[in-house]
């Protein structure tokens, strides 16, 4: 029961928690954190997984599996699919700093990577999601 409800819970905007990624669904999330918290990355755009966009948000070229798969590959690779359709990984730790709600049960924030890098710059870099203007408030990736 604790976890149910700690699965469910929005980190307030502003906090700063850590994210130990277990599964991922698409390119931009979410990501289910060992913790509780599903995120949201901030700031960019991928696919949903039907292969459709949504018309108030960008539209990457590159297809919803595509992007998913570089999120997988930068959260230390798939070791295995549930029946729900995610990827289970085993990722290293995000530091992340939260932007409140990002709509039902997930968390929007900016991450780093242990490296230190961005993680919304580094799906960017991947060429598999595009930035999000309207919600862009991160660093300029180099």
């Amino acid at each position: 029961m604790i976890l149910a409800l700690l699965a469910a819970s929005i980190v307030a905007s502003g906090q700063t928690f850590t994210c130990t990624p277990t599964h991922v669904w698409d390119g931009d999330g979410p990501v289910w954190c060992a913790e509780g918290p599903h995120l949201r990355i901030a700031g960019i755009a991928a696919r949903e997984m039907d292969g459709t966009c949504r018309t108030n948000q960008p539209c990457p070229d590159a297809t919803a599996i595509e992007a998913r798969d570089a999120l997988v590959r930068l959260m230390g690779g798939a070791r295995g699919t549930i029946s729900t359709g995610h990827v289970v990984v085993r990722g290293p730790r995000l530091t992340c700093r939260s932007e409140g709600s990002a709509g039902g049960n997930r968390t929007a924030a900016w991450c780093r990577l242990p490296s230190g890098a961005d993680l919304s710059c580094a799906m960017i870099k991947t060429g598999t999601v595009l930035r999000w203007d309207r919600y862009w408030k991160g660093p300029a990736c180099r």
